[in-house]
């Protein structure tokens, strides 16, 4: 099963950069791409909230 590519993305491949995920842990940041697999899946597996508005 080939991943269907969006063509948008496709044509401006050449204008797109790597982009570094940095995540705090143990009270440092650290780059996600420096954890060992293990810890990547389980980066994934995070649920994100949104922080909402106060009254």
């Amino acid at each position: 099963m080939k991943p269907t590519t969006n063509p948008i993305l496709e044509k401006n491949m050449h204008l797109r950069t790597k982009c570094l995920v940095y995540t705090r842990v143990m009270g440092y940041h650290r780059p996600v791409e420096s954890f060992n697999i293990g810890k990547k899946g389980e980066h994934k597996q995070r649920t994100h909230f949104t922080e909402g508005k106060c009254c």
